[in-house]
């Protein structure tokens, strides 16, 4: 055991990823979370190229495809309904418009807590409010008066990080708006869905609906642009009423669809935006997942960025005998070109559909595609196990050449 103390703010996805790694390298992890559980429902996620080997890697691979939409495709329709466009789940290798493994947020965040739950000490309904570091650790104070004292801290609680703003400066410095805000909620299945997602697009809005492992249900999805974004991300009343306002008039199935929007129990409406930075950690703090580089929805790697950023960082750290200057520097070194490329895709996807787009500006270059997908080589650390190793146990086999 390396007796090392690490505290992970959020326990979405890419702070519980963390946590199983770092698990893994003999560290004491605490989670903190300041939600009072788990968070259901939200938008599909995708495990494409490099990512899947991570998941194979962590163990789980067959958890997680347990817990898959299992969508077949999608289709593009008109306002009658009428398909203009079909993509396969199978297209290109399964990492297409509609990925081989694709899961919804909170299956895939369940999937992670349920296999680190038992090594990992979870703190729900709490947040820290101070933090102090010197050269030896991070002295840290919760809401709940608790005080703790850390060697690491890392902040995985995504685009509106709190743990960012505390250690880094105010989000206006590093959160770049991409001019759409899309919603999800989950509704009744009363429109006939079946394996197949529905997307239906109109000046530049679009309304959709997508299967889920529940086939009484369905998952609604809306993205409309805006210029700028400043409705609080916490007033839930106040993100309905906008997009009651911004999808007004929309043909297809959309009224249908918004008639449900009060009965949601997982209503979730935030802005497309991207996160850049020129440093993702400072002292003994490290930024992960959205936190550190958000590519935003529209790149459908953001999921992928954190389970790989995962394993590289709890990686970097151990290879470098959890001295935090050097595992973080090796950390970014890794991570920067493949997040740089996702990015890009994101910024051109949403370009795409805010038609904003220019002759001027990239395009999807098969190369660029590539690098997102698959743009980054695993390194096998010293030590690290192979898949059979049980999920959540710390590592104990001898180093490899």
């Amino acid at each position: 055991m390396s007796g090392i103390r690490v505290l992970v703010a959020g326990a979405s996805i890419a702070g519980p990823a963390l946590a199983h790694w770092l698990r893994r390298w003999g560290a004491e992890v605490t989670v903190v979370e300041r939600a009072s559980g788990l968070r259901p429902g939200g938008q599909a996620v995708d495990a494409r190229g490099v990512t899947r080997e991570v998941i194979r890697r962590m163990g789980l691979d067959a958890a997680v495809r347990a817990a898959r939409t299992e969508t077949a495709g999608a289709h593009i329709v008109d306002a009658d309904g009428n398909v203009l466009e079909t993509y396969r789940a199978d297209d290109d290798g399964g990492d297409g418009f509609i990925s081989e493994i694709e899961i919804l947020r909170g299956d895939l965040s369940r999937v992670l807590y349920d296999h680190t739950r038992d090594g990992v000490d979870y703190l729900f309904g709490d947040r820290i409010a101070e933090l102090t570091q010197d050269p030896d650790g991070v002295d840290v104070i919760f809401a709940s008066g608790d005080r703790r004292r850390f060697d690491l801290v890392i902040g995985a609680d995504g685009l509106h990080s709190a743990l960012r703003a505390m250690v880094f400066g105010p989000r206006e410095r590093f959160v770049r708006h991409l001019g759409l805000v899309l919603a999800f909620y989950s509704v009744p299945n009363e429109f006939g869905l079946d394996r197949w997602l529905l997307d239906y697009q109109e000046s530049g809005r679009s309304a959709g609906l997508r299967p889920i492992r529940d086939a009484t249900r369905a998952m609604a999805m809306f993205t409309f642009p805006a210029a700028d974004f400043d409705v609080d991300y916490r007033d839930i009343e106040a993100q309905k009423s906008l997009l009651r306002e911004r999808m007004a008039g929309m043909g297809w199935m959309a009224p249908r669809i918004l008639a449900h929007l009060d009965d949601s129990p997982d209503f979730y409406l935030d802005q497309v935006a991207q996160v850049v930075m020129d440093r993702w950690s400072s002292g003994r703090v490290a930024l992960l997942g959205d936190a550190a580089f958000s590519s935003s929805p529209m790149s459908g790697q953001g999921t992928g960025l954190a389970l790989v950023g995962a394993y590289l960082l709890a990686g970097e750290l151990a290879a470098a005998g959890w001295d935090p200057e050097a595992g973080f520097a090796g950390y970014e070194a890794r991570m920067r070109s493949f997040v740089e490329a996702n990015q890009e895709i994101g910024r051109l996807h949403a370009r795409m559909l805010v038609g904003t787009g220019t002759s001027t500006e990239p395009e999807w270059s098969p190369e660029l595609i590539e690098r997102a997908i698959n743009g980054l080589d695993l390194p096998d650390y010293p030590g690290m196990p192979d898949s059979r190793t049980t999920a959540g146990s710390p590592i104990t086999s001898s180093a490899k050449s």
